[in-house]
């Protein structure tokens, strides 16, 4: 296989989220970590729904539960989801209810992106949302990394499998 035809074949990930600093940014770290354990080669990016929080770094309270979990996302940027990612990723994957229909309402109608919850890839979870910790403690954000966790794991294992 030529390498262009393998970097085609290549899984490009995007996680969105609402603000880009608390879910999509822990979701991008936790599919990373998942996808380097079990040798899975993929792009992976979060965007935001909203570009309140454009340029800025993670919430530090996401940013310390990563690090918890021996998973640095600190020097992740916000930014905005833009039409042209439906032509750069392959799968486009929202955190909640909300972001998946601010997702579909931008897309492109010739996009090939597959669109889903975080949650669909998990059997018994389809379609639940993470719910968003950033108003909420500490153990909310600890709850929001077991489900991207979760959610990370299977989607990555999936991927894996073809």
């Amino acid at each position: 296989m030529l390498a262009r035809e393998s970097e085609l074949m290549k899984p490009r990930l995007l996680f969105v989220c609402l603000g880009n600093i608390c879910r999509s940014p822990l979701a991008e770290g936790a599919f990373r970590r998942e996808a380097a354990l079990i040798g899975l080669d993929a792009d992976v990016d979060s965007a935001a729904t909203r570009d309140w929080h454009e340029g800025k770094t993670p919430d530090k309270r996401s940013v310390a539960v990563a690090r918890a979990h021996g998973v640095d996302i600190s020097e992740q940027r916000a930014r905005a989801l833009r039409p042209e990612d439906f032509h750069r990723f392959t799968h486009i994957i929202g955190m909640d209810a909300d972001n998946l229909a601010a997702i579909r309402s931008i897309s492109p109608s010739d996009h090939q992106a597959a669109i889903s919850l975080l949650l669909d890839h998990v059997p018994g979870r389809e379609g639940q949302d993470i719910a968003d910790p950033w108003a909420g403690r500490a153990a909310d954000f600890a709850r929001c990394w077991d489900d991207v966790l979760v959610g990370a794991v299977h989607l990555a294992q999936a991927l894996r499998r073809g």
